[in-house]
Formats: C-alpha cells, structure tokens, sequence
C-alpha cells in the first residue's frame, strides 16, 4: 500500500534568544553618527521604507489574489465517493449487481467467507501490489480473525454483509434472515468499521424475503460475473485461466480468501494482478466500479444461483 506520510518537522531554523544575531548580523548597539550623516541616512532610509512600501503593497495584492484562487491540485482532484452514495445511487434503480458497465476500465476482484488463517497473506499480496478489494464477511468469523478484517479496513478495502453464520438464505424464514443480516453488520461496527451497504448471499441463495429484507436494509446484493472456482482448489494455473477469462471491463470476479485451504488463491493472486492490469484494465472495489462505471438501467433479477 502507499507509504503514510509523517509530515512532523520544523519549518524553519530559530534563534536562541539573547545570542544578539540573526542570519549573521550583528544586533548590538552602534555608535551615534554626526548629524550630517544621520539626516543623510534618514533620507535615505525614507527612500527604502516607500520602496519597501510599495513592494510590499503589490506582493500583499498578488497573495491575496493566489489565496483565492484554489490550488490547482485541489480543483484537478475530485472527491472521494463515500461507499454509501455510491451504494444508494445504484440502489434507485436495481436491488442488484452481476456486474459493472462495460464502458470503462474497471474490474473489481471479490473475496467471500473470510476473514480466516489466509486472509493476511491474501492482504500481503494486496498491499504489496497496491490493490484494493472488496471482502465479504462472515460474522462468526470475526470472533476469531476480527484483526484481518481491521486490516483490510486500514488499507482501505471494502467489508460487505456475507451474513453471520453463511446458511442458505432461501431456506430461513424472515426473522432469521433479518438476524443473520443484522448480526453481521453488528459485529462490523462494533471493530470500528462503517455499516455495510454491500451484501452477497452465500451459495448464492436467495428468495423474495431476502430481497424485502435487503431493500429494508438498504443493501445491494452483489453477485459475480466471474466464478474462479478456487474453493475447488483446481490448481494455480486453473484458478489463474478463469480469473482472466473474464476479466472485462466491469467485471465482478469471485474468489475466496476463508472456508478452506487457500493457498492456491494466495499462489495465483499475483499472476491474475498482473494479468488484469496488461489488459489496461484497473482494479478497484465495488463502490468505486458502482460510482465510475454503474450498471446498466432494466436488468431481470437473476433466479436462485444455489438450486435451492
């Protein structure tokens, strides 16, 4: 990840008091000159302090015009889009997300079931590589690995809603699939990190209840475009193919960093990086892809992915 920066110095050198110099002149008391002299020097003097006036006047007028003038830094950056209103501007038009537009350059790699004994070396490989992503989080999870989800915070990635305990939604009835929603986001805010605004159902399970429940919640549910199937463990090179098989503008590739042995999805991270990013694509997290390159308008809401 970039360096943080400790801006902590002192701008300029300082006197000791009573060392009697400055800069290298000399402070103590001169002699009194002649008077000849002395009405010379204030003549000259007075000369110096209009100069000095006058320069001073037109310095005083092009500093006040720069400090109204916004640095240029400053008008060229725009402001950061907060997870919510990018959330909450898809949110007016679709309950759900398959993927991005297809008119930008932005991809966003997703990681499920986590935090667990993979998720720093998948952060390792992220930091390094200075990538963000978005992580779906189970809530019990946090009761064993809350660090790893307080780091993915600090680095700046996404924490979104995988319930508490990760059932197959469709098969709970509507309190307990409110209480799996609300636990997990619970249990977020109480490590320091903001309410979820993202959700995505485990095994893709979902049903109207859990629609209603989403829309009650302002939650989106995110799904994928692109499944790697690395908690299969098919192999480096095989995780590694898929990813980049439909790595496309706006795409939504799923991995997963917990619910498992996951050393090939932390093997294969680094080559799928690479390869996204010889493409000219640019990996982001979900709230920036929904902000830069939103979906389209008029989607059908996707059946059951889970079967059930």
């Amino acid at each position: 990840m970039p360096p943080r920066w400790n801006w902590d110095f002192d701008d300029e050198p300082r006197v000791p008091p009573g060392t009697g110099s400055f800069d290298g002149r000399d402070l103590r008391p001169r002699q009194r000159r002649p008077r000849t002299r002395t009405i010379r020097t204030t003549i000259v003097l007075a000369l110096i302090i209009a100069l000095l006036a006058a320069s001073s006047s037109h310095s005083g007028h092009s500093h006040a015009a720069a400090a109204a003038r916004p640095p240029a830094h400053r008008v060229a950056r725009a402001k950061p889009v907060t997870a919510q209103a990018a959330t909450a501007a898809v949110l007016a038009y679709t309950p759900f997300v398959s993927s991005g537009g297809t008119g930008g350059r932005d991809v966003a790699l997703t990681f499920d079931d986590g935090p667990g004994p993979y998720t720093p070396q998948v952060l390792t490989v992220l930091e390094r590589m200075h990538v963000h992503a978005t992580f779906f989080v189970i809530g019990e999870m946090l009761r064993y690995f809350a660090r790893s989800a307080e780091r993915e915070l600090r680095d700046g990635d996404v924490i979104g809603d995988h319930t508490e305990t990760h059932p197959f939604m469709a098969r709970l009835s509507a309190r307990d699939q409110a209480n799996e929603l609300e636990e997990q986001i619970a249990r977020i805010e109480l490590i320091g990190g903001p309410r979820p605004t993202l959700f995505r159902p485990p095994y893709g399970s979902f049903d109207a209840t859990t629609m209603r429940e989403l829309r009650r919640m302002h939650l989106l549910m995110v799904l994928w475009s692109d499944d790697t199937e690395d908690y299969r463990q098919p192999g480096v090179a095989a995780i590694v193919s898929r990813a980049l098989e439909g790595a496309h503008p706006g795409a939504i590739i799923l991995l997963h960093d917990a619910g498992g042995t996951r050393t090939e999805t932390v093997a294969a991270l680094p080559a799928i990086i690479r390869g996204i990013r010889a493409r000219g694509l640019r990996l982001v997290t979900i709230p920036q892809l929904l902000h830069q390159d939103p979906p389209p308008h008029g989607l059908p809401l996707p059946p059951n992915l889970s079967g059930d």
